[in-house]
């Protein structure tokens, strides 16, 4: 039987274990531009360890500054971490041995309007949220296969235990 927990934390309790296995020894990029040619939705800030993307049928491995769509799968190996910012400054922290859905995402940077869901489907996931739920909160969304969460917080951390 899965168990999946959500602890929200406040805005001051930043990067306490997540971001500290997510920090790479890796430069960070510079964010993407809001309408870049390669259809990305966010970028990587960090990678440690076995990343892998998952779009379609291709797999390939997570690099700092490589592009992330809705719909790719995110797969961290035995202490393995990679971090991730999205277009309306969402950050997702992804822990070790965790698989993640970017299931939906969409983002007018002239509205601020847009949606998030995200899938956990084992591990664990920090979020720390941005734009889109600054303006309309009901439309990010996290799900694991035993719970759905609605965000109301900023910042908070899921975790899937199959």
């Amino acid at each position: 039987m899965a168990a999946a927990t959500a602890l929200c934390l406040g805005l001051g309790a930043t990067n306490a274990a997540m971001a500290q296995q997510a920090a790479a020894p890796a430069v960070a990029a510079a964010p993407a531009p809001e309408g870049s040619a390669d259809g990305r939705h966010g970028t990587f800030k960090a990678v440690q360890g076995d990343v892998t993307v998952v779009r379609g049928t291709l797999r390939s491995a997570a690099v700092v500054a490589a592009g992330v769509q809705a719909t790719d799968r995110i797969v961290t190996g035995p202490k393995s971490a990679a971090s991730l910012t999205l277009r309306d400054g969402t950050v997702l922290s992804v822990g070790p041995d965790s698989v993640m859905d970017l299931s939906q995402f969409a983002f007018n940077p002239t509205t601020q309007d847009g949606n998030v869901l995200v899938s956990l489907l084992r591990g664990s996931l920090r979020m720390a949220t941005g734009l889109i739920a600054k303006v309309k909160p009901e439309q990010v969304k996290v799900t694991t296969p035993t719970t759905v969460i609605g965000v109301r917080g900023t910042d908070f951390i899921v975790e899937e235990n199959p």
